[in-house]
């Protein structure tokens, strides 16, 4: 078994209002910033997971965002994987 490293970018979906990126955006305008668009406000996962290569590692964690993680109707998951640098003593 492998030690990964996994993040988890979960976000609404383009089509799905975003009323907080929306507040973020016009509060970020407000105090100057301009320029700023597409703000949308999402949640970031990050875990370890023990896996014997990268496509159970991302089938693993797929299955996570699908039970649990994410709500398919409504958000995106993208899912990063890196071979941890340590094995934590594993």
């Amino acid at each position: 078994m492998k030690r990964w490293d996994v993040l988890v970018e979960v976000s609404p979906r383009a089509e799905i209002a975003d009323p907080a990126g929306t507040t973020i955006q016009r509060a970020l305008t407000a105090l100057g910033f301009d320029g700023v668009s597409g703000v949308r406000v999402g949640k970031a996962i990050r875990m370890e997971l023990l896996a014997t290569d990268a496509a159970e590692a991302r089938m693993m964690t797929e299955q996570m965002c699908d039970r649990l993680l994410a709500n398919p109707v409504i958000e995106d998951a993208r899912i990063e994987l890196r071979a941890a640098e340590q094995d934590h003593g594993s």
